[in-house]
């Protein structure tokens, strides 16, 4: 997959056929448009092509929002991306100014003459350009002046539920981890540098690894106890997250993402983990004691192994 940040350094795609969009998560229906993509691309010797954008458009059409969460960071987006067969994606940034263009600027001068598409695969509730006014049929309206072809992918060929990057989000906060892997089709994952802790899950016999995420805008799922598989390059151990404020053993509310290896031992630090989430096992709570919150976590721990064992 060629991977373009302006069009400076696009030599020549041929016979583009492109489609547009943030793509957050790479879902199942994101991955049936680039199979459509890659299926029309063959049809006529061309190229699949994502034109997306970054930052993504909520940061800067809402500069006042901090609060914006993303299923993604852009490099987990890029290695989903890379699995699809996709062939070329686009990152234009996006800008206050860019957000001003209308539809038909947009698609004149930077689909057209820049890129010379041929044919555009779309969602059917795509929306795009100043005040979102390019949609299908705006599309449809214009090709035959534009010289290109275009395609729109129906809910019902997406997905029968209809799949959205949002609804993915809203499985994910309640911590219905299940709903959003059968959406994303694969593990909703967290990806951390292992860094220096409290070390209080050592001295309780539990050695966990506390992971930096390095990214601010990384969606989360609720304060708890998770069961998750964790890679380490090619290496894959089964786990337990914990993501909270360790509110038994700790009082300054500090929200801490720490994953325990089961039947590990060997030196984290430094060492850069995908975390992958499978099932939500308990909520965080504040225990009485020290031996409660030991004993809790020994209960977690056949529950992670009963799960494993009966799952996979």
């Amino acid at each position: 997959m060629k991977i373009f940040h302006n069009f400076e350094q696009i030599n020549n795609i041929p016979n583009p056929v492109l489609t547009i969009g943030t793509f957050d998560g790479v879902h199942l229906g994101h991955q049936k448009i680039i199979s459509y993509l890659n299926r029309e691309a063959e049809k006529i010797n061309g190229e699949s092509v994502l034109f997306t954008f970054y930052p993504h458009p909520k940061m800067i059409l809402n500069p006042d929002n901090h609060g914006i969460k993303l299923i993604q960071t852009q490099e987990e987006k890029l290695e989903k991306l890379e699995q699809t067969g996709l062939q070329n994606i686009i990152i234009h940034p996006f800008t206050p100014e860019f957000s001003q263009l209308t539809a038909e600027e947009f698609v004149r001068d930077f689909l057209v003459q820049k890129l010379h598409v041929k044919h555009l695969v779309i969602g059917y509730d795509h929306q795009f350009g100043k005040n979102r006014e390019g949609s299908i049929d705006f599309l449809k309206a214009v090709a035959p002046a534009f010289g290109f072809g275009i395609t729109e992918i129906s809910a019902e060929e997406i997905d029968e539920v209809n799949i959205s990057s949002t609804k993915i989000r809203t499985a994910i906060l309640s911590g219905d981890i299940e709903t959003a892997n059968s959406f994303l089709g694969s593990p909703f994952s967290i990806r951390g540098e292992v860094v220096k802790g409290k070390q209080n899950g050592r001295s309780f016999g539990f050695p966990t690894a506390n992971l930096d995420l390095k990214y601010n805008h990384k969606l989360l799922p609720p304060d708890g106890i998770y069961v998750v598989q964790v890679k380490t390059g090619a290496i894959c151990h089964n786990g337990i997250l914990s993501i909270g404020t360790n509110p038994t053993i700790a009082d300054n509310n500090e929200r801490t993402v720490e994953v325990y290896l089961l039947d590990f031992s060997g030196d984290l630090y430094g060492t850069v983990l995908d975390v992958e989430l499978l099932h939500f096992i308990r909520p965080s709570v504040k225990f009485d004691s020290i031996d409660q919150l030991i004993h809790q976590m020994k209960e977690d721990e056949i529950y992670t192994r009963h799960y494993f064992s009966t799952v996979h």
